[in-house]
């Protein structure tokens, strides 16, 4: 696409954006260690859904301990091996051989296009197989205790946007969430755009928020409105980053976030970095996710 039209941030740019392979398309590395890709069941979505698992360093030779689990979410246009065909084992093992991190599991779905929500034409009810399946699948498959404060999820632009809004919306259930350059936008604007934006649009987030989007239903599903209008998320520990050069202007709408939850007492760490938006701006920015997620289960971080 176009990088002129990318940076221009208008909606339809924005929209049409996000749907190139940027943050997903990156370079396939080699790694060693113990990963698993396999199907979960569902019958709300009504087929297997794909996910991948990297376990713990002992997990084969230590059958009597159960861990913590991260959940990872991927971000539009990528997959459940985001991680693995990114070179993400090999981080994961360095982090753990530093001791920067503890033992627990990570644990990737595949989510397509779903913005992790249930669609606005109720077709596909993506949250509800999270929560309500794929959950309890985990938790009966791998070895992994059952309890809020050995939970903890995290995502990628869209899976950014999703994993805040999981976090905030079910804090019952989540210890931590982290998100890098999440798709945040706190008001559609209000603009004309050409009968083939529209088209594009529509293929982009169609599926979840209506062809045309509904505004209404944008704002609906929104973590700012979440919240705004939501109960307090007490106990959520909250971190996410952002470039400050973002292709899409997701750096306005974190700095706006940071704002909202500032306003409501809501304690958080945010970032504005250096950088864009592409797997060379996550990349650098992972670990600090995987290491504070890693002090919220309780594994004491290293001495400086």
């Amino acid at each position: 696409m176009n990088r002129a039209r990318g940076r221009a941030l208008s909606f339809a740019a924005v929209l049409l954006m996000l749907g190139c392979g940027a943050i997903c398309a990156a370079p396939a590395v080699a790694a060693p260690g113990r990963a698993e890709c396999r199907t979960a069941p569902s019958k709300i979505l009504g087929h297997p859904v794909p996910y991948c698992v990297i376990l713990p360093s002992d997990y084969d030779a230590n059958k009597t301990n159960d861990y913590p689990a991260l959940y990872f979410l991927h971000g539009l246009g990528g997959n459940e091996q985001l991680l693995l065909n990114s070179g993400g084992l090999n981080m994961i093992q360095d982090l753990r051989d530093q001791k920067r991190i503890g033992e627990f599991l990570i644990v990737a779905p595949d989510a397509g296009r779903s913005f992790y929500i249930n669609s606005r034409d109720g077709k596909m009810r993506y949250e509800d197989f999270f929560i309500r399946e794929f959950l309890p699948f985990v938790e009966g498959h791998y070895r992994v205790r059952a309890e809020r404060k050995a939970r903890g999820i995290a995502g990628v632009s869209m899976g950014g946007y999703g994993a805040l809004r999981f976090a905030l919306h079910y804090p019952e259930l989540f210890a931590a969430v982290s998100a890098h350059s999440p798709a945040l936008i706190e008001t559609l604007p209000n603009i004309k755009v050409s009968r083939d934006q529209a088209v594009a649009v529509a293929e982009v987030l169609g599926k979840a928020f209506g062809s045309p989007v509904d505004a209404a239903f944008w704002q609906r599903e929104s973590p700012f409105t979440i919240v705004k209008d939501g109960p307090r998320a007490a106990g959520l520990r909250i971190y996410f980053d952002c470039g400050s050069d973002d292709e899409f202007g997701f750096n306005k709408g974190n700095a706006q976030f940071d704002q909202l939850l500032t306003a409501r007492g809501i304690p958080h760490e945010f970032h504005l970095y250096p950088g864009g938006h592409d797997w060379d701006y996550f990349a650098e920015h992972l670990p600090a996710s995987f290491e504070f997620q890693s002090r919220a289960f309780g594994f004491a971080a290293p001495a400086k």
